[in-house]
């Protein structure tokens, strides 16, 4: 297979995946506002707030200690609950941005 022809492929891929992720995605999520995207970002920003706090909160109460099992536990999930927000708000980016959604502007 040729350079061309490894190309073209490529190309008709993309374009697979394009559409297939659009007649996928797109039925399940209305056409997008950019006042729809807010709850999202908020619910994102809330929980990076939470985490941010608790981590503060923990250094300020420690004096000078290390945090126990259970305070680094409860921290660990507010982490986990962030950085998976974070992944599914970056999801939604990049299906915004390769055109799986329909987006009025």
């Amino acid at each position: 297979m040729g350079d061309l022809d490894v190309k073209r492929l490529l190309l008709q891929f993309e374009k697979a995946v394009r559409e297939i992720n659009h007649d996928e995605i797109n039925p399940r999520i209305t056409e997008l506002k950019l006042h729809d995207l807010n709850p999202v970002v908020k619910m994102v920003a809330q929980a990076r707030a939470r985490y941010l706090t608790a981590l503060f909160d923990l250094a300020n109460t420690s004096n000078n200690k290390q945090p126990m099992p259970e305070q680094i536990k409860e921290l660990k999930i507010m982490r986990e609950t962030y950085e998976e927000l974070v992944a599914g708000s970056k999801a939604l980016e990049v299906a915004i941005e390769r055109g799986y959604l329909d987006v009025q502007a």
